[in-house]
């Protein structure tokens, strides 16, 4: 579905993908594991169209996307889960999920989809009618998944589902992504905590300073001393 090769993007002289390549098959969850500054929200800014490349080329089912704008990569089915959440603080939180399926058409299956997010996310089902602003971090997170689903995405880009999350709302976030997995939902997770995102995903690739370092599937990397060492506590 996604493929991705001798990508590179540079902030001024500061090279912060260095000619990466990975892909992703339909129906897969695949994640990229990094420290901080790996260049991991790079990576996903640089596939939704939001930096210039240097070089490499983008493509999902065959056709680049490397001169498609923003908007355009969205209508092809890619929607987007920033990190920091970014939802609307003044919208309630059906606004804000009825805002991620804005280019739908079909009043009636949007509704499904709106009451199968509040399934999956029960506290948005109870706070519906609250303003983004008033809800906590972890709610919020769920709301920008929520919205991004809306959109009925043929592949969903998650960047840092647990960043800055208390813990029972990282468990909560992780059951939720890995129902959509088993569901048949094709992933890309972009995270710090490797020990869940190797929990629920596929196949795994390990960025470090702007390079693809490792690679292999989520049991590989998980018995890797050197990730063990670096992302999972030894």
């Amino acid at each position: 579905m996604l493929r991705v090769t001798d990508l590179r993007v540079r902030y001024g002289e500061m090279e912060a993908l260095r000619g990466i390549s990975f892909e992703v098959a339909p129906g897969e969850a695949v994640a990229i594991l990094g420290a901080n500054g790996a260049g991991k929200t790079t990576t996903l800014k640089a596939l939704m169209g939001l930096v210039p490349l240097v070089g490499g080329a983008i493509t999902l089912d065959g056709r680049s996307l490397a001169t498609a704008p923003p908007w355009g990569r969205a209508q092809t089915g890619i929607a987007w889960v920033p990190e920091g959440r970014r939802i609307f603080p003044d919208l309630t939180v059906e606004e804000n999920l009825r805002a991620g399926a804005f280019s739908r058409s079909g009043r009636g299956q949007v509704a499904r989809d709106l009451e199968r997010v509040y399934t999956l996310f029960q506290p948005l089902a109870e706070r519906r009618r609250q303003l983004g602003r008033t809800l906590s971090g972890g709610e919020q997170q769920m709301c920008a998944i929520g919205r991004a689903l809306l959109a009925r995405p043929r592949l969903l880009l998650v960047d840092e589902a647990s960043l800055g999350l208390a813990p029972i709302f990282v468990s909560r976030v992780f059951t939720a992504i890995e129902t959509l997995v088993r569901e048949g939902l094709t992933l890309l997770l972009v995270e710090q905590n490797a020990r869940q995102a190797l929990r629920i995903v596929t196949r795994a690739y390990v960025l470090e300073a702007g390079r693809m370092v490792r690679s292999g599937t989520s049991a590989e990397l998980a018995a890797d001393p050197a990730v063990r060492q670096a992302y999972l506590g030894g």
